[in-house]
């Protein structure tokens, strides 16, 4: 139905333009009138002011009040009662004379100079009209004609009432609307005729309407009518007439097909029965089919298993190149061939409905991270980003089968990763409550690979479907992947969809259906111990960067974002420190050095550092441990993980980062090791990993202190010159307040003066090494203040392990960099790599010093360095560096030691120079 009825409309158009029209002329007419009467009364108002004032001229002159009076009543009554009072006032605005004295008189007095009143002016107060008009003096006998305005001998006042022009007003008011009211009452009633003229003939016509839709012969519209009703009426009767042929015409076929149908019915019967007895033979056939190809499947995977298993066994033999090959071939031949016979398997189970989903609790994103962690290595493999983003409002606790949700991710997941050769592979999962009891999970798949188009997408989700099917297509597979997983996705009470176009990537999406469980597993992730920690991230991957950030929300940490380098270093230069830094970034070749670049910008900015990298490589991971790093996580996150290495330096139930425990535990010892060069906290973790039972790390001394708040240590070795906070200030602070009141603190220097080693004592230090440091030493020093006997005899010097110095240069004493390792070469090879990476920045570190003549800079540069050359086989170098330092730390100008300066440099070209030459040499 419409808004309005036919009458309604009629009305309306009637009514509105009368009342428009009615107020627009009333208002225009009123508010004419309103206008005339004032005028009116202004005019009035100033044809009795004027003359009057020219008649009291003569008694103010003559100063006659008598006649003053007589004028002033008698021009009062003849214009009564539009005149309410008349007076008189002298120059100085004082009442000299009134014809009447009320109340409101003190409102007439005249407000400006009298002296300059030279025409009438009017004053409208609340319900009068003042006029005031200048009483002249005109002299008899003056010659005088410059004179333009004569004196003013008073100012005369008439006051006129607006009752009459109000009373004028309101008849105009009250006569418009009058005219008003009877022109819509007129228009109502002519309205309601017009409108009974159109809806009686409407009202039968649809009357006549609606038998016809019931379907009666009689529809009753036999009586003539007006216009174009009786077009209407005619037209109703004329279809009427033929819709009666037509339905006894329709009942004729209608009989006739019925009897046709009854025969046709019973041949269908019959080819059922038929059908029937083939479709069971078929389904017994096919039953038998699938069996035997589930049969054969499996019996085909156990000798496959075998031949992988031993094509692995046989890699960990020595094996020359060509050897090498042939097992890669043979082992990805076995792979390509498992995956086909595992995919017919899962069919052949599925065709012959074999296929039974389970019904268990499960964790969801502990089975997602197995997935992801199975998959990443082939992400990583083509320097693709793997990341997954799980809605927090998503329940980790569900009932269903977590298997075969794995399996739809996995076969997803790795068909974007075949597909995709450069850009990223995302994974989001979200969800809808159903009802109090169920609630369906909705994961997409969306990649930057190859895409499919249009015409090829129906072709994929059919048994041994496949985009390119031609005999020259690039990717391989069965066809069989994308039929099982939408198979298994319906058994979910779910569907499978997909998005995609050729060239712009591919997007699955599906929804499948889980229960909630009565009881919830316990949240194990020790969270609680990242509450307001504060977290400096860096990731320039958009997905990955807010799926992390919103985890670490949800964990209540400070977090300070960072997408962009930019944003990063800006972060860097703030003045608070961090508790953590994490840091994420594709981890190749290429990018190495752009990462040890971060690390060494972040490492004095927080306490904690820690890299997500897009690889599984352990010699990539430890490279960047070396280079300052607290631990590497391979993308995607796990989200368990990441909380257990963030919180560990937290919890009072588990080992900060960098602990390492010695599975041949001598000494039932734990350590604490604060030192900011990563060559010392190396080469010294290694020592003491071999003597004690447990090791912590420290990069600076705060980090030191709120270990020691948290940890009760039996040893802690100390570095002097930290960032942050010194050995000396942590020391002090760890005396004073902490868990390691008592304990020996033994300070570790590279090179100290007598009488800095006195201090060193009396500043709280138990006692101190000297870099290098000797074996023989640590372990006299461990017995020492350890408060208890090693049980194991100290390793002979001659023992040390022999082997080939990386390369040859006069500044390398091989043998005494394998005695300052303890005889591991690889630890020696190490710390020498780690000695040459940092020449580039020693040199131009010294370079600044040198032009800002900072002796400060300068011997902060040195010692560093001097470090660093205490735990490798330089000689030479140490001993200018060590030069130096005593120099700078006598207070020595830069100036005067510039020839030692220069000399470290050369040399230090030297070295680079040789290692460049050696690598050069292996190269080709």
């Amino acid at each position: 139905m419409t808004k309005f009825s036919l009458r309604d409309s009629i009305l309306i158009l009637t009514l509105i333009p009368t009342v428009l029209i009615g107020l627009i002329l009333g208002g225009y007419f009123t508010v004419n009138r309103y206008v005339e009467l004032e005028q009116i009364l202004n005019q009035q108002g100033s044809s009795i002011s004027e003359p009057l004032a020219i008649a009291t001229e003569h008694s103010i002159v003559s100063q006659d009040r008598i006649n003053l009076h007589r004028v002033l009543s008698t021009a009062h009554n003849k214009h009564a009662p539009l005149v309410k009072s008349i007076s008189v006032f002298d120059q100085d605005n004082q009442l000299l004379l009134t014809s009447n004295f009320h109340e409101k008189f003190n409102k007439l007095y005249y407000l400006g100079d009298a002296s300059q009143l030279h025409q009438t002016e009017m004053v409208k107060l609340a319900d009068t009209f003042v006029f005031y008009t200048p009483i002249k003096h005109y002299a008899k006998h003056t010659n005088d004609w410059s004179e333009a305005h004569p004196d003013t001998l008073a100012i005369l006042a008439v006051e006129i009432s607006q009752d009459q022009a109000l009373i004028s007003q309101q008849h105009a008011l009250i006569l418009s609307s009058s005219i008003i009211l009877i022109a819509i009452l007129l228009s109502a009633l002519l309205s309601l005729r017009v409108s009974r003229m159109f809806t009686m003939p409407l009202s039968r016509l649809l009357l006549a309407t609606d038998k016809l839709v019931e379907g009666k012969r009689d529809i009753g519209i036999q009586g003539h009518m007006q216009g174009e009703f009786e077009l209407l009426r005619q037209g109703l009767n004329t279809i009427n007439n033929k819709m009666t042929g037509q339905r006894d015409e329709m009942q004729k076929h209608i009989d006739q097909a019925t009897s046709d149908y009854r025969e046709t019915l019973e041949q269908y019967e019959t080819q059922n029965i038929q059908l029937n007895i083939a479709k069971k033979e078929a389904q017994d056939a096919n039953r038998v089919k699938s069996d035997f190809l589930a049969k054969m499947s499996h019996e085909l995977r156990t000798p496959l298993n075998g031949v992988i298993g031993f094509t692995r066994q046989l890699y960990k033999t020595p094996l020359n190149k060509h050897q090498k090959d042939y097992l890669d071939t043979i082992e990805l031949s076995a792979n390509s061939l498992l995956t086909i016979i595992s995919d017919i398997l899962d069919f052949s189970k599925l065709e012959a409905g074999a296929m039974d989903l389970e019904n268990i609790q499960f964790q969801l994103r502990d089975a997602v991270n197995e997935v992801m962690t199975l998959l990443a290595p082939s992400a990583h493999d083509k320097q693709l980003e793997l990341s997954i983003s799980i809605n927090r409002q998503v329940p980790d606790n569900l009932v269903g089968d977590p298997t075969r949700l794995k399996q739809i991710l996995i076969n997803l997941i790795s068909n974007a990763i075949k597909f995709t050769e450069q850009g990223s592979v995302k994974v989001d999962i979200s969800h809808r409550l159903l009802n109090e009891t169920h609630a369906s999970l909705l994961v997409s798949v969306s990649d930057t690979g190859v895409g499919i188009a249009m015409d090829k997408q129906d072709a994929l989700f059919t048994p041994f479907g496949q985009a390119d099917s031609s005999i020259t297509r690039k990717f391989g597979g069965t066809g069989l992947g994308l039929i099982i997983t939408k198979h298994i996705v319906e058994a979910m009470k779910g569907r499978i969809t997909l998005n995609s176009a050729s060239g712009s990537g591919t997007c699955f999406t599906f929804n499948s259906v889980f229960e909630l469980p009565n009881r919830l597993y316990n949240d194990d992730l020790p969270c609680g111990s990242l509450h307001n920690k504060r977290v400096l991230y860096f990731e320039p991957q958009e997905h990955t960067h807010y799926s992390v950030v919103a985890q670490l929300h949800e964990w209540e940490m400070q977090v300070t974002a960072c997408q962009t380098e930019d944003e990063f270093l800006a972060a860097l230069t703030q003045d608070f420190n961090f508790d953590v830094c994490l840091i994420g970034n594709m981890a190749s070749v290429e990018h190495m050095q752009t990462v040890k670049g971060y690390i060494s910008k972040a490492r004095e900015s927080a306490d904690y550092l820690y890299l997500m990298l897009n690889t599984i490589s352990h010699n990539m991971r430890e490279s960047l441990i070396g280079s300052g790093a607290d631990a590497c996580l391979s993308k995607p996150l796990n989200h368990r993980k990441l909380c257990e290495v963030l919180a560990a330096p937290y919890r009072l139930d588990h080992p900060s980062i960098g602990i390492e425990e010695n599975r041949e535990q001598i000494l039932p010892l734990k350590a604490l090791i604060a030192d900011d060069n990563d060559a010392n906290l190396k080469l010294l973790s290694t020592l003491l990993s071999e003597q004690i039972e447990a090791i912590d790390t420290a990069h600076n001394g705060s980090q030191a202190v709120s270990l020691c708040k948290m940890h009760k240590y039996d040893l802690v070795f100390m570095d002097i010159q930290m960032p942050i906070m010194d050995g000396i200030t942590a020391c002090k602070t760890i005396k004073e307040a902490s868990l390691n009141e008592e304990t020996p603190i033994i300070a570790v220097t590279a090179h100290a003066l007598s009488g800095e080693k006195n201090q060193l004592l009396k500043d709280g230090f138990s006692g101190y090494l000297t870099k290098p440091i000797d074996e023989d030493m640590l372990k006299q020093t461990i017995c020492d203040y350890g408060q208890t006997t090693p049980s194991s005899v100290p390793r002979n010097k001659s023992q040390l392990t022999v082997s080939r110095p990386p390369f040859i240069s006069e500044l390398l004493d091989w043998p005494l960099a394998l005695q300052h390792a303890g005889g591991k070469p690889d630890l020696a090879i190490e710390m020498l790599n780690m000695l040459l990476n940092s020449i580039t920045e020693t040199k131009t570190n010294i370079h600044q010093a040198q032009e800002q003549n900072d002796s400060e800079q300068l011997l902060s540069v040195i010692h560093k360095f001097h470090g660093a050359c205490c735990y490798t086989g330089v000689p030479k170098l140490k001993k200018l560096a060590e030069a130096l330092e005593t120099g700078l730390k006598k207070q020595v100008a830069v100036s005067d030691i510039e020839p030692e300066l220069f000399e470290l440099l050369d040399e230090l070209d030297n070295l680079e120079r040789d290692s460049q030459i050696a690598t050069n040499t292996s190269d080709m």
